[in-house]
């Protein structure tokens, strides 16, 4: 069973949380490295320049965005992907991610691929 949960780095760090890990490819404004309490910032599991441009977290685009970065995660950074997947057997892993929308962000599709990696 894997332990995987999802935060944004905004939200106060906790005891609870395990491995904590930056999923951003860019660093979150207002956000010290001291405030963040990272074990790692794992910039490229985040999806590609280019589909988080094209997503733009838009609601109507979340869908295909899913489909595209699960593309991406099996296809191009499945070290990172079973790195994570590892982690997540031995310790809680929570993905920080700074969207504003907890409903509509690529940790959810993370998360996801994490919990059903084999």
């Amino acid at each position: 069973m894997r332990d995987v949960e999802i935060k944004r780095i905004y939200d106060e760090p906790a005891r609870g949380d395990g491995y904590r890990v930056l999923i951003d490819r860019l660093w979150p404004r207002g956000i010290t490295k001291e405030r963040a309490h990272l074990n790692e910032w794992a910039k490229d599991i985040a999806p590609s320049t280019e589909l988080r441009e094209w997503f733009s977290h838009d609601p109507a685009r979340m869908s295909e965005f899913r489909t595209r970065y699960l593309h991406e995660l099996h296809a191009v950074r499945p070290h990172a992907l079973a790195a994570l997947a590892k982690e997540s057997e031995k310790t809680r892993v929570t993905l920080l991610y700074a969207a504003h929308d907890p409903k509509i962000n690529h940790a959810i599709v993370l998360k996801e691929a994490i919990q059903a990696f084999k």
